[in-house]
């Protein structure tokens, strides 16, 4: 029997604007996470782990640091015909930019003339998560449906929050609706408390997805996006399927973390994702080292934790802590640094995520804040601590509570002064 001939794009080209100010001058799925990855490196590790490794990904607004990632850290040798290629947007088959996902895909079609695949992944960017895409690849074939949707459960309670699939009742595969954010929705026949939500990852016959956004180019009414509008058309006419992620196994994984998906598309998922990563027991474990999540690795020494000039102990507790980190008599807990981040004397960082290269100064104090890279809080600073004062200096406050500030600015002395742009 002939091997499944398989292509995955990756759709990359969101704005992302409700990661604001985290998305100021990158790409959605450029966002640093977890300490020195990127969002996108999920997707692509799990593709790759899977052994499939024909990959696109199509980007479009301020991808010049994704781009760098990927051509970076992505690479095949071209000998094995492997590739991860970025495509940004290019205007092939008219003069506007990407109209919706399909429209990215109708604008891409040349990528899959190309390569002529048998099936045809199509995948998001911005998602946190473990999946042997091959095992969904080989029940969609078996199938013999045009399309499959990947679906992760989740409480009823949640439905207004994602696109949920309602499958028939005689066939618990087959989709009968699926409906963008309902108020209510049915429990599951095998578990009446939870429902099937898009995880946004699909699987199509190569043929039926070109014909698909095709037609759907011309439909004048089409919003044309491949939840909204091609999906829907699929489960018309009877033509897909669900792959409830509940049946993935993935080598070394277990209990949550094995069924572990969050969507990391606000300021507060973000950061709740990121505390699951500490937690004792972590809901999502980056140490599983047979399905290995990949990125760039720096030239960076070992972090280092040193006693200041008074004898105070650099310490970090609950926390993840990037290579090239110095923490020197200041108190870390409970938050994720990433690479070169420094922590002085006297200082403490607390529930906090830092990013690249942050910089806190002697007695500075830092608590339920995200620091995009570069940011410097000088001496006896504060971030988190007092709301209003975060308010007053420019930086987003959450209604949860979180102070985000975004990439190379200075928490100044004065309260009074605007925030510095380096």
């Amino acid at each position: 029997m002939a091997k499944t001939k398989v292509l995955s794009i990756v759709l990359a080209g969101g704005e992302g604007k409700r990661l604001l100010p985290l998305t100021l001058d990158r790409a959605k799925p450029g966002v640093p996470f977890a300490g020195g990855y990127r969002l996108i490196d999920f997707v692509l590790s799990n593709l790759v782990n899977s052994e499939l490794r024909k990959i696109v990904v199509l980007t479009q607004y301020k991808s010049h640091s994704l781009d760098r990632h990927i051509s970076e850290t992505w690479r095949f040798s071209i000998q094995s015909g492997s590739y991860i290629a970025s495509v940004p947007a290019q205007q092939r088959v008219g003069k506007s930019w990407f109209l919706g996902s399909a429209d990215a895909i109708y604008q891409s079609l040349n990528l899959i003339y190309d390569a002529k695949p048998d099936v045809v992944i199509v995948a998001g960017a911005d998602h946190v998560y473990r999946m042997d895409f091959q095992q969904m690849i080989d029940e969609h074939v078996a199938s013999g449906m045009d399309a499959t949707v990947a679906a992760v459960r989740q409480p009823l309670d949640l439905s207004d929050q994602f696109g949920v699939i309602e499958t028939e009742v005689d066939d618990p595969r087959r989709i009968a609706a699926f409906r963008e954010k309902p108020e209510h929705t049915e429990g599951l026949s095998d578990s009446p408390g939870e429902f099937l939500a898009s995880m946004g990852n699909y699987v199509f016959s190569a043929k039926a997805l070109v014909d698909a956004v095709r037609a759907d180019a011309e439909n004048e009414n089409s919003a044309h996006d491949m939840g909204g509008d091609i999906i829907p058309e699929f489960v018309r006419q009877g033509r897909a399927n669900v792959y409830d992620f509940s049946n993935n196994v993935v080598p070394g994984s277990s209990g949550r973390d094995g069924q572990y998906w969050r969507d990391v598309g606000t300021i507060d998922s973000f950061y709740d994702s990121h505390m699951d990563l500490i937690s004792p027991v972590p809901a999502f474990n980056l140490y599983n080292l047979e399905w290995p999540i990949y990125t760039r690795q720096d030239a960076l020494p070992p972090a280092k934790f040193v006693h200041d000039d008074q004898q105070r102990p650099g310490r970090a507790t609950d926390s993840i802590v990037a290579q090239g980190v110095v923490i020197s008599g200041g108190h870390v807990d409970h938050s994720v640094l990433a690479p070169a981040v420094s922590v002085e004397s006297m200082a403490s960082v607390t529930s906090s995520v830092l990013m690249d290269n942050v910089s806190i100064g002697e007695g500075a104090r830092v608590h339920r804040a995200i620091l995009d890279k570069n940011v410097v809080v000088p001496p006896g600073e504060t971030v988190g601590i007092d709301h209003q004062l975060d308010r007053a200096r420019g930086f987003t406050v959450t209604d949860s509570g979180l102070t985000v500030v975004a990439k190379n600015q200075v928490v100044n002395d004065d309260e009074d002064d605007d925030v510095v742009q380096l």
